[in-house]
């Protein structure tokens, strides 16, 4: 009885965290492409990291938008989870490891990463937890079957 309650607690967090980056990597990809001023002027510490470049940010919002789906569809679609999880959390560690990089160069101050945790890092820790869930998960199925 324990060992199925701990797999609902699991399967739960599990899809929270999925439903946290799909949703909000997703949301926040479409509103750096409909509205990129707006995107520019609301998100907090956008303004400090240089001039407003409408390219640029709906550049990156296509990139968001993607992984956000990228993290929707590998939770539909258990065979391509793992690829689509590490290949969007690949990208997200590498932007929250230049956010941490602008601060140990003096870019940036050090308030900039608690400001920019909730947006930059938290969606690739997750991604991480994720993928090794999804690792974990299909080492025991294949383990199942021999």
């Amino acid at each position: 009885m324990r060992s199925i309650e701990a797999n609902g607690a699991m399967l739960a967090t599990v899809l929270v965290m999925v439903a946290f980056n799909a949703i909000f990597l997703s949301l926040n990809g479409i509103f750096m492409l409909v509205a990129p001023l707006t995107w520019y002027d609301l998100v907090p510490g956008v303004t400090d990291t240089g001039f407003y470049n409408q390219h640029f940010i709906r550049d990156i919002g296509i990139v968001q938008l993607f992984l956000g789906v990228a993290f929707a569809i590998g939770f539909v679609r258990p065979e391509r989870r793992i690829g689509l999880w590490a290949a969007a959390t690949a990208w997200l560690i590498a932007h929250a490891l230049f956010h941490f990089w602008e601060v140990a160069v003096g870019i940036c101050a050090p308030s900039a990463i608690p400001r920019d945790f909730p947006a930059v890092t938290l969606p690739a820790l997750i991604g991480i937890a994720l993928v090794l869930w999804a690792i974990r998960r299909s080492r025991a199925g294949r383990a199942a079957f021999t």
